[in-house]
């Protein structure tokens, strides 16, 4: 099998790529060693032991789509340079609405990632609750207030300080042992806020936030509820499973990404409204009179580039279209069960080995654990001396090429590998294998 990745430090990398731009162009055989040097040299995502990132694995039909779009080229503002493409889209939009339980239906449009669509969610419940900031601007608003969890994504104080809310008006709301925002502690802020950011599976722990209790206390005080489930919104598509995500039907707005645990490849992150009257048109549209004139041929409904902050959009829905027409609803929902057993089976296989323990019970495909050389085992204050041996283990792990699996601290627990599974191909012999190999790789620390 082939490495997960050939490891280079930047200068040795610099040196075999050969990056100079030069006033002549080279030749044929030339460029062709450019694509393979840069093929060879980069990781290997769609390896089956790949494992560092919340999204992995390669779907044949999203790579077909993926193919025909950028061979096409198109850029999705209006039906005339996009026809097919605005067409896929809104028909899995569409879908996927329905899958969120908005009986009444909603909106959406694709974005080029979770940050841009947490962004979106901001700006469009900033709009909702005054909309007069698009034409007065900040000088027109009284002092915003955001609430979220302390295990929520960054984007989300980005986008405080991106839209000139403040980052010190995102209140952070403690969360539970388990990683999920505890809603009791809403009224201790002595703030009213404007909205109310959930997560559906966080990014280290893959918590799941308790959405019908936050969703109880927005509608008692008339606030704006985002949940971004960008991670895990693919739970939503199991029958089993989409009780993680209980009560996301009250949500004002949704985030989900479908490159994550649905494998539609980078990237594919859809944002949701519950709203029928047109709010996103409202809040982004500039009117451009070359773009999205009102006399046109053809139904004008169609040019929904006018939805989005972006002017050149990439066709990112069609990738999963042609995904989900070949392998359907239930192949997708086999997907995401798949994924989360083989969590469960590394989780009983981390218990019954000497020097591996859970930090925690996986609630979904995020099993994180410590791993404890021999020499460790009898230490009274382990964590603290467990600190060093996952940055060990990972560099020699890069090093060797034979997978990647993330590790990071959390709070007050020493560092920590986080093994995130999604990709169909991985089988129990290679979380045997992972195992393995990070003992192999720190038996000696």
């Amino acid at each position: 099998m082939c490495k997960v990745c050939e490891w280079r430090s930047p200068e040795q990398l610099k040196d075999l790529l050969d990056l100079e731009l030069r006033e002549g162009g080279e030749a044929h055989p030339q460029i062709l060693q450019r694509c393979r040097d840069a093929i060879r040299y980069s990781v290997k995502t769609g390896h089956p032991l790949f494992f560092n990132q919340l999204y992995a694995g390669m779907d044949p039909y999203s790579l077909v789509g993926r193919f025909i779009t950028e061979a096409i080229n198109p850029s999705l503002y209006t039906y005339e340079v996009a026809p097919v493409f605005l067409l896929t889209e809104e028909a899995v939009l569409q879908k996927m609405i329905e899958i969120i339980g908005w009986q009444e239906g909603g909106d959406g449009i694709f974005s080029p990632g979770g940050s841009v669509s947490n962004m979106y969610a901001v700006n469009v419940a900033r709009y909702h609750h005054c909309p007069d900031v698009k034409v007065l601007g900040l000088s027109a608003l009284p002092r915003l207030v955001m609430f979220t969890s302390q295990e929520c994504h960054y984007s989300v104080a980005k986008a405080a300080a991106f839209l000139g809310i403040g980052t010190n008006n995102v209140y952070v709301i403690p969360s539970d042992k388990r990683g999920k925002m505890i809603p009791a502690e809403f009224e201790k802020q002595g703030a009213l806020p404007f909205m109310v950011n959930a997560t559906a599976g966080t990014t280290v722990l893959g918590a799941f936030d308790p959405l019908e209790e936050i969703a109880d206390i927005c509608e008692r005080h008339n606030l704006w509820m985002h949940v971004d489930a960008c991670w895990g919104g693919g739970a939503l598509m199991s029958k089993k499973h989409r009780y993680l995500l209980q009560g996301i039907h009250r949500a004002n707005s949704v985030a989900w990404n479908p490159h994550k645990m649905l494998m539609a490849g980078l990237q594919c992150c859809a944002f949701m409204v519950r709203d029928k009257t047109n709010l996103l048109q409202r809040c982004h549209s500039a009117q451009a009179s070359y773009l999205f004139q009102q006399d046109k041929f053809y139904d004008v409904s169609y040019d929904t580039g006018d939805k989005s902050i972006q002017c050149s959009r990439k066709p990112d829905a069609f990738k999963f279209w042609l995904m989900w027409k070949a392998i359907g609803t239930k192949g997708l929902e086999e997907r995401v069960d798949r994924a989360l057993a083989m969590a469960r089976y590394l989780a009983e296989e981390i218990k019954k080995r000497d020097g591996f323990r859970l930090v925690m019970e996986p609630e979904y495909t995020n099993v994180c654990f410590w791993y404890i050389p021999p020499s460790l085992r009898d230490m009274a204050d382990g964590p603290e001396f467990w600190r060093n041996v996952a940055p060990v283990v990972k560099e020699r792990m890069m090093k060797k090429g034979s997978m990647m699996v993330g590790y990071q601290p959390h709070g007050d627990k020493a560092n920590f590998f986080r093994q995130i599974i999604i990709s169909p191909q991985v089988s129990r012999e290679d979380m045997d294998f992972l195992l393995d190999q990070i003992h192999s790789l720190g038996m000696d620390l």
